[in-house]
């Protein structure tokens, strides 16, 4: 009976994924020849921003000058001119093998963005940016930015193409905090590690064991002016944050459930992405106890049904799809109203890093 129910859950998941994405996620590019960068399955997994497709953050300083300004004095922009320099950075590159941390992708992935010259060639020219978290700007920036008409403002933009304009955006590739599961999986993806001979030969860690996405994100690289037209740096309201809280912790059992597919023997890595991966069912399952979720309970049920052992890639990476489909409709379609009896575990803002 309760498979029933999950492949009903999942059924009815699909298919309000492509309703909330919009008929862009449905198409695909013939002059391509496959599918559309705003596909739906390929938004939903977080992914270093392709350098061909980077901007770089001179794209986003016009609107967002205020917002730069607070990440110019983020460990985020600093790693730029900073790791490489670490002696523990030196000695996972030296183990690895790697001729330069700013160039591996291995490294460039989580510390760098990285553009693509005109010649070609891949140049790294930040640290964590703009970019690195929202997703490389080409496909989507004219979108973003495009209130109505020329007249028309951010301020004065009807709320129907707002969400007009975010829809597409979206499915354009932008990870718009709209959506916060969109930025809670950006965060996860490297704050999990998920590649094992970086782990067990190169001696990095296997992520941020303690990352916890309010806290972390609310804290000294928080960046939302938007919401004041500039004029303060506001954090969220107690409603956002309850779905923040949740979003979180189905992104954290997703990237957990990603991390364990990689792992192919019993040692660091695989002992401690496993172990993380039970412990965000565990927390989620708390969770699931004090609200009444759909979205939560199926993924669950999702967890349930596959098994945390070695070489297990194939049902472990399908069960972290399934939950990061889950996890973008239950921030998509959560308000936070109902969420009340979660603000006692909510991390304070005396927490926030």
């Amino acid at each position: 009976m309760l498979r029933v129910i999950l492949v009903f859950l999942i059924w009815v998941a699909s298919l309000a994924v492509a309703d909330a994405a919009g008929p862009a996620t449905r198409t695909s590019d013939a002059s391509s020849g496959g599918s559309s960068r705003g596909d739906f399955d390929l938004l939903l997994h977080a992914r270093p921003a392709d350098p061909a497709h980077v901007l770089g953050n001179d794209a986003c300083v016009k609107c967002h000058a205020n917002e730069i300004n607070v990440w110019k004095k983020t460990p985020h922009a600093t790693t730029f001119d900073e790791l490489h320099r670490r002696p523990e950075a030196r000695q996972i590159a030296r183990n690895l093998k790697l001729r330069s941390i700013k160039h591996d992708g291995r490294c460039v992935a989580c510390h760098y963005t990285q553009q693509q010259t005109d010649q070609g060639s891949l140049a790294a020219i930040a640290g964590v940016s703009c970019e690195s978290c929202h997703a490389a700007a080409k496909q989507w920036l004219d979108i973003h930015h495009d209130y109505g008409s020329p007249e028309t403002t951010r301020q004065s933009e009807s709320p129907a193409h707002r969400a007009e304009r975010l829809r597409r955006s979206i499915a354009a590739g932008m990870r718009n905090p709209d959506n916060v599961y969109l930025v809670a999986q950006s965060c996860y993806r490297c704050h999990t590690t998920a590649d094992e001979e970086l782990v067990n030969v190169g001696g990095h860690s296997a992520g941020s064991e303690d990352f916890e996405f309010v806290a972390w994100s609310q804290g000294s690289i928080r960046h939302n002016f938007v919401r004041s037209d500039g004029a303060h740096n506001q954090t969220s309201d107690v409603k956002r944050l309850r779905v923040m809280f949740v979003a979180g912790m189905l992104a954290d059992l997703e990237a957990s459930l990603t991390a364990t597919a990689q792992a192919t023997q019993k040692a660091k890595y695989g002992v401690t992405a496993a172990g993380r991966t039970a412990r965000a069912a565990k927390r989620l399952r708390s969770v699931s106890e004090k609200i009444d979720d759909p979205y939560v309970a199926a993924s669950l049920k999702v967890f349930d049904g596959v098994q945390l052992k070695l070489n297990n890639r194939e049902s472990l990476n399908k069960a972290a799809q399934t939950i990061a489909k889950l996890g973008y409709l239950f921030a998509a379609k959560n308000d936070g109203s109902s969420l009340s009896s979660l603000d006692p575990f909510i991390p304070p803002p005396e927490t926030w890093k």
